[in-house]
């Protein structure tokens, strides 16, 4: 259920933040988005085709000034977020209900503002928040949904979720992820502390739920490119420990499509208040 609490309002000014200009005010909203219809969440050269470009095209229509976003971790093309956190500075003065009615009338088709408070000048989408969790979707039939395309990922092989489960939870705690990342990552190394996965079955759905600190450039992905490959029974469950132990990205197996993947959650300390929402994704009753 959607539990919006009190907003937490301080205006930032010079004195609480060094640097922060005087009458400047920092904003977090909640965002949902699908993600095959954008290029990715981070703004790219030439390229309107974003989730963050239509979020501050949209946003500096309101304030009547450029807006620029930060946000809780950016996402590839063709993954969906339904809680992603982002947040901006602003000299507008506006009501929360101005930028959420406002930019939503001027946001393309597949993206939406769900919420938006005033938040303390100590807040960062990125950097304060404690972990993040992510939900992957298959949708394990023989044939595929006509509703649900660039929704879930349609594997038509007979998966065993013990099986997934188990292997899984080698992956758990602090770990190198080198094997589970992409070449193109960036990131200066690959430890994660991975809180937990969840595997469980709703009908024909399959959903593994990731929570940890940080993640790697494709690293859910090639986790359920490994996980979905041992429930179909083309490897032991002792694969999963056996390509984390390697180090090595040769060593895993395939990168699992973007379709199915989410962003459900940001979690922050409890003294910023933002409002919590359900993580969906929403055709699913959890």
């Amino acid at each position: 259920m959607f539990t919006n609490k009190k907003p937490y309002k301080r205006n930032c000014d010079i004195n609480t933040v060094d640097g922060f200009p005087e009458g400047m005010q920092r904003v977090a909203l909640g965002i949902e988005y699908a993600g095959h219809v954008f290029h990715g969440f981070q703004s790219q050269p030439h390229d309107e085709k974003t989730v963050q470009s239509a979020l501050e095209n949209a946003l500096s229509l309101v304030a009547n000034e450029p807006i620029k976003l930060v946000c809780a971790g950016r996402t590839d093309a063709g993954v969906h977020a339904t809680n992603q956190i982002v947040h901006f500075d602003t000299l507008a003065k506006r009501k929360d209900t101005a930028w959420l009615r406002g930019a939503n009338a001027k946001l393309p088709d597949g993206v939406a503002i769900r919420w938006a408070q005033d938040v303390s000048c100590d807040f960062h989408s990125r950097f304060s928040a404690k972990h993040r969790t992510y939900r992957y979707v298959i949708y394990n039939s023989r044939t595929h949904s006509a509703l649900l395309k660039n929704f879930v990922t349609w594997d038509r092989r007979s998966l065993d979720i013990d099986a997934m489960a188990e292997a899984s939870q080698a992956l758990v705690g602090r770990h190198d992820f080198n094997a589970f990342r992409a070449s193109q990552c960036q990131a200066n190394n690959a430890i994660r502390d991975m809180h937990y996965i969840k595997v469980h079955r709703q009908n024909d759905f399959i959903v593994i739920e990731v929570q940890a600190t940080a993640f790697l450039y494709h690293m859910v992905r090639n986790i359920v490119g490994v996980l979905s490959t041992i429930a179909a029974g083309e490897k032991p469950v002792s694969w999963a420990k056996e390509v984390l132990e390697s180090k090595d990205r040769r060593c895993g197996g395939i990168t699992a499509s973007p379709d199915g993947l989410y962003l459900v959650a940001v979690e922050y300390d409890e003294s910023h208040r933002l409002p919590q929402r359900p993580k969906g994704p929403y055709f699913l009753a959890t």
